[in-house]
């Protein structure tokens, strides 16, 4: 169920390539002002981002066991976040999309934002669900009892920001050294481990998240110029 007007409207669209998760959310920040200033429609920016971890406002510190040694070795960075939710892992392969939207309602966005992502794995070949009737910890995408895509927003004055990350064809294996999400033992999944060869590429996926993103929420996809104040 949309939680927009069901008429189209103009949904702006940033598609960047790889961006730094601070860059992203400085984009994010400019946008959310924008939009609350009434300057701007509704916006996503779709991007890949470095390896980093992200710690959302409920993550506990022994979700994140590496030491800073361990993690200049590999490369990842780590940033605190003001989005809901707990620890999780970003990097290439992995499509984020950060919807900036005018919402009413939290719950109905959160829940709005799966079915976007379950109809774009639908597309893909994936038959995907999620589990609202195992708890807030369990919100996100799975396939069977894996989990393919996560989300964490955070709203400030009617306005969202952060979003989603669907694992298309990224390495899983920074999963493992973290407790994804809070959820002990979880396994985490990608479209290239599910459908192997007939995975599609993350280029064509996100024509597929865009086509999931605009169906539930009754708009129609514009493209936007990088440079915000264009």
């Amino acid at each position: 169920m949309s939680v927009h007007d069901p008429s189209p409207r103009e949904l702006l669209v940033y598609d960047l390539g790889t961006v730094g998760y601070s860059e992203a959310l400085a984009l994010q920040e400019e946008l959310r002002a924008r939009r609350q200033a009434g300057e701007r429609t509704d916006s996503v920016v779709l991007l890949e981002h470095p390896p980093v971890y992200t710690l959302g406002r409920r993550a506990h510190p022994s979700e994140l066991p590496l030491t800073p040694q361990l993690l200049r070795e590999r490369g990842i960075e780590v940033h605190e976040s003001d989005r809901g939710g707990r620890v999780t892992y970003h990097g290439p392969g992995q499509l984020v999309a950060y919807p900036v939207f005018a919402i009413a309602d939290v719950l109905a966005y959160v829940r709005s934002l799966e079915a976007a992502i379950v109809l774009a794995l639908a597309r893909a070949g994936l038959e995907a669900r999620a589990r609202p009737e195992d708890g807030p910890d369990y919100t996100g995408v799975w396939v069977g009892e894996r989990k393919i895509a996560s989300i964490g927003v955070h709203v400030q004055r009617g306005v969202t920001t952060h979003g989603l990350a669907v694992n298309v064809n990224n390495d899983l294996e920074p999963f493992t050294w973290i407790t994804p999400c809070g959820l002990q033992g979880v396994q985490m999944t990608s479209l290239e481990r599910e459908l192997g060869g007939g995975s599609p590429s993350l280029d064509a996926f996100r024509g597929m998240l865009l086509d999931g993103l605009c169906e539930v929420f009754s708009m129609r996809a514009a493209s936007a110029p990088r440079a915000v104040a264009a």
